[in-house]
C-alpha cells in the first residue's frame, strides 16, 4: 500500500498563486551540494627589478639671435662653462636629448632659470 503524504499551500512561491507541496519538503529543505571553496595561495612578492643607470644628460646650446649652434651634445660642466659666456639666459636656447624619444627637447623656463643659477657658482677662471 502507498505511503499517505500530508500536503500543504505553500504561500512563498514567487509570481501569480500558491502551490500544493509535501509537508516534508517545507519541513526539511534539501541540502545544496557545496564544493570545497577553492582558495589559491598568496603569491609571493617579486623582487623589484633594479632601475637601469641612466646615462648622464646631453646638451645643445643655441644661440637665439643668429641660430647658431654654440653647443652640440655636451655635458653638463661644458653647458655650465658655456652659459658663464652668455649675457643673459634669454640670449640661447637650451636643449636636453631625450634617449627614449630620441629627440632634443627644449628646456622648459624653470630648467632653464636652474642652469642659469648653477652657472652663477661656477668658479671664473
Amino acid at each position: 500500500m502507498a505511503r499517505r503524504r500530508a500536503w500543504i499551500l505553500d504561500t512563498e512561491t514567487k509570481g501569480t498563486g500558491a502551490e500544493m507541496v509535501p509537508l516534508e519538503s517545507v519541513l526539511r529543505k534539501p541540502e545544496s551540494r557545496r564544493e570545497p571553496l577553492f582558495v589559491p595561495p598568496k603569491r609571493t612578492p617579486r623582487p623589484p627589478r633594479e632601475p637601469e643607470p641612466r646615462a648622464p644628460r646631453r646638451f645643445r646650446v643655441i644661440d637665439v639671435m643668429t641660430r647658431e649652434v654654440l653647443a652640440d651634445d655636451v655635458d653638463a660642466r661644458t653647458m655650465l662653462e658655456l652659459l658663464a659666456r652668455v649675457r643673459s639666459v634669454v640670449d640661447v636656447n637650451l636643449y636636453v636629448w631625450e634617449p627614449a624619444s630620441e629627440r632634443w627637447r627644449l628646456l622648459t623656463i624653470a630648467e632653464e632659470r636652474a642652469a642659469w643659477e648653477r652657472r652663477l657658482r661656477q668658479p671664473t677662471g
